[in-house]
């Protein structure tokens, strides 16, 4: 009874804090309208205890309290506001903090859900879980002698983490080996950079891979472009792709690192706030190297801003698809308990004065979020970049050159069906996981990929296989590296055969172009 009158207090206190958050952000009105609002929100929640309590006392089975308030009650309030919105329950709430700080402390591995079985993805390079030689592949069966049969995923990653320190036993099951596998790991401190990747990929042009945007993200990209050295860089690729962005700060130093000083790169107002503009501070001291920016649907928010404000001023070629088009901003109120409230307080505007948000007033939230169409925009917004060109609001950022790499009826299936991280665990099973450096699929493994497909009731054609053969062989590799050397060195294989990456490439001399008119037209509109 404790408990859930804890859970119920909490959102009486939610509620309060947002009526409290209305009269900050709000506009001023007449006592008289003030007294028939707070009459209203009295009303409202004597009407929602009277039925909370119906519920609770009536309801065939035994109610929680917790998923009753912090899954149901509050979020449905929120959804009626837009779609980002959030409450998240003192769980969620320290999972969001983790991400935004970009670290916490446990053995540094991704897992994820398969089959109703914890699988594991890969360990991080140099983590605990990494070094005590857990593979990708590894079924999770067992952790400090607790059985995960009947666990979630998100409950079998809190068993992992842990105070810095700490011994954990985590028991696998591992294709092709009979019996468990134990190991007895030591907790400590994970690092999730945000940038994933900087290196060279062709003479002069570097690669950086941005896929958040935490509290660490500016100081990680400045780091990262001073070890490779910055100063001999001819042209940058930066890929935005399935990025779903962060901390808006965050976004503000990537833009001001390629911008040049005192340029706009992000402004934001609210209901009742005065605009607030953010400008580059440090700008790119001098670097100004063209820069292709990849993006996709998924690349959200604070990703957006950077793409925005590099395409506004004409600084980047934004390669690929139609953005997400998330043109709000949160702020995050800490509750009671541990738990916390996003809720959406500014609208942000690129620097050309664009609303990049999309419309959600009509759809459902299902449909707003895994949407098919993504060249949307309002005509009604329509701005100018530094040089003219012509730029909308209201369907997230469109790319100046749209590509989206295309896959086949096979290719489409063997990635649906995670055949290459299938064939890998099953290769690797009760193999060493070594292999050459810079090794590379022969025929005998595509040979014995192939006949796995046929033995997995994979339906194809001797010609499409054939067809696919160099794809094959690269997706093979990326995989097989994962298991065999680490993570990164799996990215960096996949970067280094990634379409889209090539084709930034063969887009560079259009940045350049483009960065070069732009400068002679800011310059003679300036001298006139």
């Amino acid at each position: 009874m404790a408990q859930k009158r804890r859970s119920f207090l909490l959102f009486l206190s939610t509620i309060a804090i947002c009526a409290v958050l209305g009269g900050i952000y709000g506009p001023r009105v007449e006592v008289a309208s003030a007294a028939s609002d707070e009459d209203g929100v009295r009303n409202g929640l004597k009407a929602f205890t009277k039925a909370y309590e119906l519920v609770e006392e009536n309801f065939a089975d035994p109610v929680n309290p917790d998923k009753a308030i912090y899954k149901g009650a509050v979020p449905g309030m929120l959804r009626t506001l837009d779609p980002h919105s959030n409450f998240f329950d003192p769980h969620d709430f320290q999972l969001l903090r983790e991400d935004q700080k970009g670290h916490y402390f446990g053995v540094g591995m991704t897992v994820q859900p398969r089959n109703n079985k914890t699988i594991v993805l890969a360990p991080f390079n140099g983590s605990p879980a990494y070094k005590a030689g857990i593979r990708p592949g590894d079924v999770i069966i067992e952790v400090n002698d607790k059985k995960t049969d009947n666990l979630t995923t998100t409950e079998v990653a809190d068993l992992l983490k842990g105070p810095r320190g700490t011994p954990v036993q985590i028991v696998v099951m591992r294709e092709g080996v009979e019996k468990p596998i134990t190991f007895n790991v030591v907790r400590d401190e994970i690092s999730r950079k945000s940038v994933q990747d900087v290196m060279w990929i062709r003479p002069g042009i570097a690669y950086v891979d941005i896929d958040q945007f935490n509290e660490n993200t500016g100081k990680e990209l400045e780091d990262g472009l001073r070890k490779l050295g910055e100063n001999t860089v001819k042209g940058l690729v930066l890929d935005l792709r399935e990025n779903p962005g962060g901390l808006l700060s965050e976004g503000v130093a990537v833009a001001d690192h390629f911008l040049q000083k005192g340029q706009t790169i992000v402004s934001h107002r609210g209901r009742a706030s005065a605009e607030k503009v953010y400008s580059a501070r440090r700008g790119n001291m001098g670097h100004d190297y063209p820069v292709v920016v990849l993006v996709n649907r998924y690349s959200a928010s604070a990703a957006e801003i950077v793409a925005g404000a590099l395409q506004d001023h004409d600084r980047a070629w934004v390669l690929g698809d139609n953005t997400f088009g998330k043109g709000l901003v949160q702020t995050v109120y800490p509750l009671s308990e541990g738990a916390g409230l996003a809720l959406t307080t500014f609208k942000y505007y690129t620097p050309s004065g664009r609303q990049i948000q999309r419309d959600y007033s009509n759809i459902s939230f299902f449909d707003y979020y895994y949407r098919k169409d993504t060249a949307t925009r309002n005509p009604m917004d329509v701005k100018m970049t530094d040089s003219g060109r012509t730029v909308y609001g209201g369907g997230g950022i469109a790319p100046d050159e749209h590509y989206a790499p295309k896959y086949g009826r096979l290719q489409t299936e063997l990635l649906r069906k995670f055949a290459f991280f299938n064939f890998t665990k099953h290769y690797f099973g009760n193999r060493e996981a070594k292999l050459p450096k810079g090794w590379v699929p022969d025929e005998a493994i595509q040979t014995q990929f192939h006949d796995f497909l046929m033995e997995q009731g994979f339906k194809f054609t001797e010609a499409e296989f054939a067809q696919d053969h160099e794809w094959v062989k690269q997706s093979l590799q990326r995989e097989m590296y994962m298991t065999a050397f680490s993570i990164d060195e799996s990215r960096r294989v996949a970067v280094e055969s990634d379409p889209m990456v090539e084709k930034a490439v063969e887009a560079m001399p259009k940045a350049k172009a483009l960065l070069d008119n732009a400068r002679k037209i800011v310059a003679q509109r300036m001298a006139k």
